[in-house]
């Protein structure tokens, strides 16, 4: 297995084992660091036999609740979660995330503002001092169709540039599971105020929401090159 892969599945087995040790309710977010912590808590689940409703962000995380024969819900059955499992682009010293590089970031918000304990699982390039050191494709943001040249230009005055997200196995732009566009805002500003622009991004007429996500994430998980697990927790 390759030495990245690697590191993100040692990060997940450990944030699962860490905190699966009986029956609860768990968000299973999107991404390739996710695949390892389902296949593990299929493993926990099915050999102690346990009860563990699993609510996907994701038309893909639920594909990977069903392959593994977990509990699929949602969030009318279940809308208080113990756990949420997720991956970040980039976490900061703050444990601030960048999210959304799939394009799933408002049901990610969602499900994580539905637990007090979001469990971030990356491997160590995600780690960063400060947002934009290690992630340079940008904040995603998703937003509705017909307003998105308006918000790109609201975007750019604040500073840097905003890009409609192009789709690569189909003519135009990503659409979302939600029908909306992304737009990735590359931004020029260091040590930021995240909680003050998040909010000011979010009062803009047609977004949907920010893959900005501040003071949600509880525990990282980083998977290291030699092979072990390094965990953060919110000051």
């Amino acid at each position: 297995m390759d030495p990245a892969e690697q590191s993100k599945k040692v990060a997940a087995t450990k944030a699962i084992d860490d905190h699966i040790k009986g029956n609860c309710t768990v968000g299973i977010g999107s991404g390739s660091t996710i695949v390892y912590a389902v296949e593990h808590l299929a493993k926990k689940v099915h050999k102690d036999n346990l009860q563990i409703p699993c609510v996907p962000t994701s038309i893909q995380a639920k594909q990977l609740i069903r392959l593994h024969k977990l509990c699929l819900s949602d969030l009318e059955e279940t809308p208080e979660l113990d756990f949420v499992f997720d991956g970040a682009d980039e976490v900061d010293s703050n444990l601030t995330l960048i999210k959304g590089g799939g394009g799933c970031l408002t049901q990610e918000k969602i499900v994580a503002s539905c637990t007090k304990k979001l469990i971030i699982v990356a491997d160590h390039r995600k780690d960063s001092k400060s947002l934009g050191t290690n992630w340079t494709k940008g904040i995603p943001i998703e937003v509705i169709p017909m307003a998105y040249v308006p918000i790109k230009n609201r975007l750019e005055a604040m500073g840097g540039v905003a890009e409609l997200r192009m789709a690569k196995a189909k003519a135009g732009p990503v659409v979302t599971d939600n029908g909306n566009f992304i737009l990735d805002w590359k931004f020029n500003v260091s040590d930021a105020d995240w909680k003050a622009i998040d909010k000011k991004i979010t009062c803009f007429p047609g977004v949907v929401d920010t893959g900005l996500f501040v003071d949600m994430a509880s525990k990282v998980y980083f998977g290291q090159p030699d092979g072990t697990a390094s965990v953060r927790e919110k000051k």
